[in-house]
């Protein structure tokens, strides 16, 4: 039978594994070190990223039943305490040299997409039928639940997804949910709230949206746009609100 290589394999390809090592001894990482090599933390760490493992058991577990195979990616199984020490202990500007050099590395294309990545939030209700519905909220004679998206526009796909009564608010899931630094984040106004948005900019994050028609703004600049619109014509100019945020001219 045909040697097929596995995904956890293939995606090792593309760690760049002379720069791994380099950063091991430049960060000492390896120092004193007998059970777990750094490479080795790594591995765990990477195959519980891309097994979905949401702790360190669930990692022991996931390794030790791929044993057999273990060997042919240069990784094996590690004890939950073994890899929790390696975590406490390890440094992790290791990892952070690591990805800014991968980041500088990645292809154009690549780069344009970190530097384009958008997500859509919204929400939509779903009805529920009668011999479904007895723990759903109950408005206006109907039981429904609420079904909350975080939609990726570039894959076409959601990445995150969430259930809830009809009666929470759209915004709610939204503010539980982590910021992640360089997105935009696109919504309505079921998501007005100055609060929030101020923790998107400080999570180094972007947003749009449409403001209330009551909305108080100081104008404290006005900043011009570069020529160049998809119709031929100047783009307009733009305002910077007292928010720190551009409004249309």
């Amino acid at each position: 039978m045909q040697h097929q290589n596995s995904v956890f394999h293939q995606i090792q390809k593309h760690i760049p594994w002379g720069v791994f090592e380099r950063l091991v001894d430049e960060h000492n990482a390896d120092h004193r070190v007998r059970r777990l090599s750094t490479k080795g933390q790594f591995l765990a760490l990477l195959f519980g990223q891309l097994s979905g493992a949401s702790s360190l058991r669930e990692i022991e577990a996931g390794l030790s039943s791929h044993e057999a195979r273990l060997y042919h990616v240069g990784a094996r199984p590690v004890a939950r305490t073994t890899l929790a020490d390696a975590n406490a202990t390890r440094p992790a500007a290791l990892y952070a040299d690591l990805f800014a050099h991968m980041a500088t590395t990645a292809s154009r294309r690549t780069r344009r997409h970190i530097a384009d990545a958008v997500r859509i939030l919204d929400a939509t209700r779903i009805q529920l039928s009668a011999t479904k519905s007895g723990w759903a909220d109950m408005v206006n004679d109907h039981r429904a639940i609420k079904l909350h998206v975080n939609y990726d526009p570039h894959e076409s796909l959601p990445v995150a997804a969430s259930l809830s009564g009809q009666k929470t608010n759209d915004i709610t899931p939204a503010k539980a949910a982590p910021i992640e630094p360089g997105m935009t984040y696109v919504f309505d106004l079921a998501y007005y709230d100055f609060a929030w948005w101020a923790r998107i900019d400080q999570a180094g994050a972007r947003f749009v949206t449409r403001l209330k028609t009551n909305t108080m703004i100081d104008v404290t600049a006005e900043q011009p746009l570069a020529c160049g619109s998809p119709d031929g014509q100047k783009a307009p100019e733009v305002r910077e609100a007292a928010s720190g945020h551009q409004l249309p001219h």
